[in-house]
């Protein structure tokens, strides 16, 4: 080939590619919205305020447009299995232009879990513990509302950027690890587009119910860093982007309150485990960069770890479609000066009890995890607690005995009942003996009625001449009140008695209400109860008889003594209605145990009460006065 022509081919590639360069410089080519006139995935939606606009780079319509088909209407595509890359023939990574037309699902099965992703924002859809039953079925999770839920989405800004719901393409790595990517074009206002890839990557472990996830920003030379600009209200807000839990977390619940479920926002910051106090109107932004974060319910808790620890989160309990209550964790990713950015977090979403969440303590988990203090969303708090720990561990023993939660609720209660028998007693003949110098008591506020001072340093003097101490009486009572109220935390949140059966057909779960018929859609007036339960009805009966025989005589003739007898089991009747059955036999046969007590302390104590009788009807006889001689 001759230099001429060589030096021509040369200078026309030279010519071609400056062409280029200065169109691209002066006159960049504008971006258009989808088709459908949808406001672009992660831009700003009217009145958000947001600074810089975001479009998948292909261009593509998010899910729901009518360009996207199948995965618009909300069915699911074919899953992928391990292996596969569900990319369109050519494309070559990360990078390729070309956008997924169909929605993907992917199915992650462990030993525990049945997890369902989506390549719809590379979210998590569905998130089902395999031992563990609701109804029959596996707990869900990630409970949705009008719309199918999303959990663990990416917003391009603060927590109030809409989340990206383009579609991804899709990687499964391993049997246990799958990645979603897709490339985004940033208009940040200036003459020269950028172009960065959102890359999602999902690690889980074959018997944890912890799994990783890494969120990977690149945007190579094109994008100098991700700053979100977020205006909300007047407030400007700054961020790379926020991580969005999800709706809600399961299992489904029909009313949230301390009996039957809850939500607690937890977090843990340097050494101290805090409840977050939630306003439902707004969300709640915590400053304090806490090591974790967790949303508990009853039973069941999501923990977010973030690494390292340079985020804000957010709680929100605002009302949503279709929702009961809806409680969301924002993770904030303060702005980014860089092109790339790699963050891993760590999400726990699984049982509330010691036993799972103790392994992050010790390091026995996939992730080599120590020292996370994790068990302190499960730990209860107040001055009771140490108590409740104590009977929760006996309660596990006699579990190991007889391995049937509702006879070991009844081994803890006569276990109980023994330990506090000597004060029972001592209490029994306390009150006999007060029995015994009640006439004297009587005689003293006859005689010092018109002054008290004098009336109780007689009364003092009384007690003291006759060895009894007032307070002996009430001491068993005083010292059994805590008890029931560690029992009754410890039946209603035990994690152990949740599906734990007593007698099948009829107690078939110790943490619900028991029921022998049920109303189809009915609800009687007032009560507005739904089932008849036998339960209750027979705490009232074991109640108004264990009343009946610890009676002492003097009340027997005392008109709010015997309204105290009949309308206080009447009015807990009401309110133990619903309570778990678990609480209800502990309080039943506590009543049986006390009564069959009572009956011994009487049988031991009828030969005193007969000398007692006996001397109180013998006449005093006065000493014989002797004549003076």
């Amino acid at each position: 080939m001759e230099k001429n022509t060589i030096l021509a081919i040369v200078l026309s590639v030279v010519v071609v590619l400056g062409f280029y360069f200065v169109q691209g410089i002066f006159f960049p080519p504008k971006p258009s919205l989808p088709a459908n006139g949808s406001v672009p995935v992660g831009a700003s939606a009217p009145g958000t305020g947001n600074a810089a606009a975001v479009v998948p780079a292909d261009g593509a319509s998010a899910p729901g447009s009518a360009a996207i088909g199948p995965a618009g209407s909300g069915a699911a595509g074919p899953s992928v299995e391990a292996g596969e890359l569900n990319d369109p023939a050519g494309e070559t990574g990360p990078l390729a232009e070309s956008a997924p037309v169909s929605e993907q699902r992917v199915v992650i099965n462990t030993e525990i879990l049945t997890v369902t992703l989506s390549s719809a924002g590379g979210d998590i859809v569905s998130w089902k513990l395999k031992e563990h039953d609701d109804k029959g079925e596996p707990v869900e999770m990630i409970l949705s509302g009008g719309t199918e839920a999303h959990a663990f989405s990416v917003a391009f800004g603060d927590q109030n950027a809409p989340p990206v719901d383009a579609l991804f393409h899709v990687r499964r790595l391993s049997d246990y690890s799958v990645e979603f990517y897709r490339n985004f074009t940033l208009f940040p206002g200036g003459p020269s587009p950028g172009r960065f890839t959102l890359t999602k990557r999902y690690d889980f472990k074959p018997d944890e119910f912890m799994f990783e996830l890494t969120v990977l920003l690149d945007g190579g030379y094109s994008v100098p860093g991700f700053d979100f600009t977020t205006e909300n209200s007047g407030n400007v807000s700054h961020a790379a982007y926020t991580l969005i839990t999800g709706p809600q977390i399961g299992p489904s619940f029909e009313k949230l309150d301390q009996r039957y479920e809850y939500r607690q926002y937890i977090t843990y910051t340097n050494g101290k485990r805090r409840l977050e106090k939630i306003n439902d109107e707004r969300p709640n932004i915590i400053n304090s960069r806490p090591n974790w974060a967790a949303i508990a319910g009853k039973y069941f808790t999501l923990i977010a770890i973030p690494y390292p620890a340079q985020y804000d989160m957010v709680f929100s309990a605002r009302p949503e479609p279709g929702l009961v209550a809806a409680s969301r964790l924002y993770i904030i990713r303060p702005p980014l000066s860089t092109s790339r950015a790699e963050d891993t977090y760590r999400f726990y979403i699984g049982p509330k009890n010691q036993e799972s969440l103790a392994i992050y303590n010790n390091g026995k988990n996939g992730f080599n995890l120590q020292n996370t203090q994790l068990i302190e969303a499960a730990n209860t708090r107040g001055f009771l607690s140490p108590l409740e720990r104590v009977l929760k561990w006996l309660l596990l023993i006699f579990y190991r005995i007889v391995p049937n939660y509702g006879v070991a609720i009844i081994l803890l209660t006569l276990f109980v009942k023994v330990i506090f028998f000597p004060l029972t007693k001592k209490s029994s003949e306390s009150t006999l003996r007060m029995q015994a110098i009640s006439p004297k008591i009587k005689e003293l506020q006859a005689k010092y009625k018109d002054n008290p001072q004098k009336m109780n340093t007689e009364m003092a003097e009384l007690y003291k001449k006759e060895g009894y101490n007032p307070v002996s009486g009430c001491l068993p009572m005083l010292l059994q009140i805590p008890i029931f109220f560690a029992m009754y935390n410890l039946f209603n949140n035990h994690f152990d008695l949740r599906g734990a059966m007593f007698i099948p057909q009829w107690i078939p779960d110790l943490s619900l209400p028991e029921s022998v018929y049920h109303f189809s859609d009915f609800r009687l007036p007032i009560l507005g109860w739904t089932d008849i339960r036998l339960l209750p009805f027979i705490y009232v009966g074991s109640q108004l008889l264990y009343g009946k025989v610890t009676q002492t005589p003097d009340q027997q003739n005392n008109t709010q003594m015997k309204l105290m007898l009949y309308a206080m089991p009447l009015i807990f009747f009401f309110i133990l209605y619903d309570v778990p059955s678990g609480l209800l036999i502990y309080w039943i046969f506590s009543n049986i145990l006390t009564l069959v007590q009572q009956l011994a302390i009487n049988k031991y104590l009828a030969p005193k009460r007969a000398a007692q009788a006996a001397a109180a009807r013998e006449p005093v006889i006065a000493p014989r006065k002797r004549k003076k001689k």
